[in-house]
């Protein structure tokens, strides 16, 4: 069946919904595989990279303390070097493979998808990948100023000594924390486009967002300070404001176009 079969003249009946199970779960275990198999793939070639793309990481940490003398991490097992590594590689893997990974995802959802759908919705799909970047090369940014600021609240009296596990440990899951919350402006712009949200629910329920912003912020960011909280929080909290100034222009040109007709 083609994709020119999923509809009927009446927009009525969709692909997915004429599949039998097995060929549900044979696309399913398909989509998967190909999925993680560029998990592998990446993962492998984070591992290979790893000792290259390891002064990238402590660049932040050099940034940070002021010197590339002071900056080396420390180990206290004999299997840190390896678990670390090993890490290092799964975080960079998901990374590589995730343009794969949305691509897999819109590839299963789009025979169920009407043709206006499909064009709806593939904008957001590629966007996605962009603002995904966007939150990492965010994180590149500001992680450093960050960190500056929590080795700075010991005072003098302390240096910094990092071990490599909680170092990458920390960057890592700020770069993925960033990525995702980079996401949020297209949920927030695709609700506002389908209708499922609009300006005055917005806000209504800001000062409920505001709380779960923080509580995700919190239940994201690897540490319990409350700077690194702020820097996660904080574009939530902007990229919901937005979408809130979004929604009205939205609702203001469909207004127009309702008046002119």
């Amino acid at each position: 069946m083609t994709d020119g079969d999923s509809t009927s003249a009446s927009g009525g009946l969709r692909r997915r919904g004429e599949m039998p199970l097995a060929e549900h779960l044979r696309e399913i275990r398909s989509r998967l595989l190909r999925a993680g198999g560029a998990l592998v793939v990446g993962a492998v070639a984070g591992y290979a990279v790893f000792p290259v793309g390891l002064g990238l990481l402590l660049a932040p940490y050099c940034e940070a303390v002021g010197s590339t003398d002071r900056c080396d991490l420390v180990v206290l097992s004999p299997l840190d070097p390896f678990f670390v590594r090993l890490r290092t590689a799964a975080v960079l893997g998901i990374v590589v493979a995730a343009p794969v990974l949305l691509y897999q995802v819109w590839r299963f959802v789009r025979p169920g998808l009407t043709r206006q759908e499909r064009r709806a919705l593939l904008p957001f799909v590629l966007l996605s990948q962009v603002m995904f970047a966007a939150g990492i090369a965010f994180a590149a940014w500001i992680v450093p100023r960050g960190l500056g600021i929590l080795l700075d609240l010991g005072g003098d009296g302390i240096s910094p000594l990092l071990g490599a596990r909680e170092y990458l440990s920390f960057l890592l899951t700020m770069g993925l924390a960033f990525g995702v919350v980079f996401e949020l402006p297209l949920v927030l712009a695709f609700l506002v486009l389908t209708g499922v949200l609009s300006a005055r629910g917005m806000r209504d329920f800001r000062r409920y967002a505001v709380v779960i912003n923080v509580i995700a912020a919190a239940i994201i960011t690897p540490t319990g300070d409350a700077v690194t909280l702020l820097f996660v929080a904080g574009p939530m909290l902007l990229f919901y404001e937005l979408a809130i100034g979004f929604a009205v222009i939205v609702e203001r040109s469909r207004r127009r176009r309702q008046g002119s007709t």
